[in-house]
C-alpha cells in the first residue's frame, strides 16, 4: 500500500514523522512523496499556537479534497492536535479515518491495517473508525528511524515533555512530564548517524538543559555533549531549547572549550519585565537573564544566542513592552523572534484578566521585528571581508550560486550563505567563504578556492 506523509510543526514533531515512518516501511508499505498516488496519508499535526492549529486544519481540509475527487482512501491524523484534540476532529472531519495521539505513534501500523480493512468493507468512508490516545507519558522514547532531513544533518530527541508550566503553553497537557532518554542509548544512535553521514547534530527536547535530571538526578547536558563528541567524528554538534536557568558552569565549559559543539545556543526568553515573566511563570528574572547571557558572552567569545519573544501577554503594559524593546536594543542578540500572544484554551493565561487587543499584539511584534531587522543588517555587515565555515545545502540555479549555512545559523530558521564556487561541491560538503555582500538576512560571497575570491 502507497503512504503519504505530512509533517508539520517542529523538529520534535518530525522525528515522531521519522520513527513512524521507520515501522511503515518495515511493515511493507510504500512511502510516496506525492499524495496524489497515496492510498493512505498521515497527517503528523501540530497544535502549539492558533498559526500551528490553523495550517493542521487547512492540511486536513486539502487532503479530505483529494479523498473525495482523487484515488486517495484513507486519512490518519497524528501528533499533538490529535492529543489535544482527537474527538473533535473525529467529530469536525468525517473524512478522517483514524486519529493516534502523541503516547500512539507506535500504533500506527495496527492504524493501516485497520483502515485497509474498513476501505475493503465501507469504502472511502465509515463511522467505524480507529482512535487511539494512549498514556503519552508511558510511551516509549527513540526508536528506529528514517531520515527525512538531508543526509548530512540530524535531529536528535535526547528528552520527551515538559515540568516547567508556563502559563501560555499547552505542551505539557499535550506531551506530558518531562523524561530524559538513557545517555547510552542517545550515544548509540549518535554514532550510527554519523555511520549514516551525519556532519551537523541538532540538539532537541522541550527544555535540553534539563536533561538528565530525571534519570541521573542532575543536569546532564554538559556530560552528554562530552561523551558525544567523544564517541564521534560528528563535527558539528548544536544545541537548541536551552532555559537560561540551567545553564550550569560545565555547560558553558563544553560551549568554550569542546571544538565539536558549536558556539550557538538558542535562549527562548519570552519577556523581560518582570512582571510578566512572574504572570508567565518563567523561571528566573530578569536579573538572572542578563546575568546569564553576560557569563555565556564572557566566557565564550563570539557565542551566538539565538532568543524568542512574546508580547502581547495578558496584562502587559506599555512599560512592559518599552523594557522589552529596550533590552533587545541593547543586548543586540545575533538572531531573535518575536510572536504574538496566542490564547490557548486549557492553559491558565487563558483566563487572565487584562487580555490584549489583537491590533495591539501585532503592533508591538511589528516594531521588534523591524528593530532586530535592523540589528541582522548592521551585524551581516559586520561579517564583509571575513572568511566563514559554510556546510553546503543545495545550488540555487536562480542565483547560479551554491548556497549553506555559517556555524552562526541553525538549519530552518536562520539565514542562509549563498557562495559561488569553480568547484562542483556537494551537499554536506565544509567551504571556506569570504562573505562579499548582505541581502536582508542574508549573506553573499566566494569560496575561498574560487577565481573570484
Amino acid at each position: 500500500m502507497k503512504i503519504g506523509f505530512i509533517s508539520l510543526g517542529c523538529p520534535k514533531n518530525q522525528l515522531d514523522t521519522e520513527v513512524m515512518l521507520h515501522e511503515v516501511v518495515s511493515a511493507g508499505h510504500e512511502i510516496t512523496p506525492d499524495e496524489t498516488e497515496a492510498d493512505i496519508v498521515i497527517i503528523n499535526t501540530c497544535a502549539f499556537i492558533e498559526s500551528a492549529k490553523k495550517e493542521s486544519i487547512d492540511n486536513i481540509l486539502d487532503i479530505a479534497w483529494l479523498k473525495k475527487h482523487g484515488k486517495l482512501k484513507a486519512i490518519i491524523v497524528t501528533g499533538c492536535m490529535a492529543e489535544r484534540y482527537g474527538k473533535e476532529v473525529l467529530a469536525e472531519f468525517p473524512e478522517v479515518d483514524a486519529v493516534l495521539g502523541v503516547g500512539s505513534i507506535h500504533h500506527i501500523t495496527q492504524a493501516i491495517q485497520s483502515v485497509s480493512e474498513n476501505m475493503k468493507k465501507y469504502g472511502k468512508n465509515t463511522d467505524n473508525r480507529y482512535f487511539s490516545c494512549e498514556d503519552k507519558n508511558t510511551v516509549a522514547l527513540g526508536g528506529d528511524r528514517i531520515l527525512t532531513t538531508p543526509d548530512y544533518m540530524a535531529y536528535l530527541k535526547i528528552a520527551e515533555g515538559c515540568d516547567n508550566r508556563c502559563t501560555y503553553c499547552a505542551i505539557p497537557y499535550i506531551r506530558g512530564k518531562f523524561r530524559s532518554r538513557p545517555m547510552e542509548d542517545l550515544i548509540k544512535e549518535a554514532k550510527e548517524l554519523e555511520e549514516i553521514g551525519v556532519k551537523e547534530l541538532t540538539i532537541v527536547a522541550q527544555d535540553t538543559t534539563k536533561y538528565g535530571i530525571d534519570l541521573y538526578g542532575k543536569y546532564c547536558l554538559d556530560e552528554l555533549l562530552k561523551q558525544i563528541t567523544e564517541n564521534t567524528n560528528i563535527p558539528w554538534i548544536r544545541v537548541l531549547y536551552c532555559y537560561p536557568d540551567k545553564i550550569t558552569d560545565g555547560l558553558i565549559e563544553q560551549f568554550k572549550n569542546n571544538p565539536k559543539v558549536l558556539k550557538y545556543i538558542d535562549l527562548p526568553l519570552q519577556h523581560i519585565s518582570d512582571s510578566v515573566l512572574k504572570r508567565m511563570n518563567r523561571r528566573g528574572d530578569s536579573a538572572l537573564i542578563k546575568n546569564t547571557i553576560d557569563k555565556l558572552r564572557s566566557n565564550v567569545p563570539g557565542i551566538v544566542i539565538r532568543t524568542t519573544f512574546i508580547v502581547g501577554f495578558p496584562g502587559e503594559t506599555e512599560e512592559d513592552f518599552d523594557e522589552l524593546a529596550g533590552f533587545m536594543k541593547e543586548t543586540r542578540f545575533e538572531h531573535a523572534g518575536v510572536f504574538a500572544y496566542s490564547r490557548e484554551d486549557g492553559t491558565p493565561a487563558y483566563d487572565f484578566e487584562d487580555q490584549i487587543d489583537e491590533q495591539v499584539k501585532q503592533d508591538r511584534m511589528d516594531i521588534l521585528m523591524k528593530m532586530q531587522l535592523e540589528i541582522n543588517y548592521e551585524q551581516n555587515q559586520n561579517m564583509i571581508g571575513k572568511t566563514v565555515n559554510v556546510i553546503c545545502e543545495d545550488y540555487d540555479p536562480v542565483s547560479e550560486s551554491y548556497y549553506g549555512r555559517g556555524e552562526a545559523d541553525a538549519p530552518e530558521i536562520d539565514g542562509k550563505i549563498f557562495f559561488k564556487s569553480d568547484i562542483k561541491t556537494a551537499p554536506g560538503t565544509f567551504v571556506k567563504v569570504k562573505i562579499r555582500k548582505v541581502v536582508d538576512y542574508d549573506l553573499f560571497g566566494y569560496a575561498v578556492n574560487s577565481s573570484n575570491a
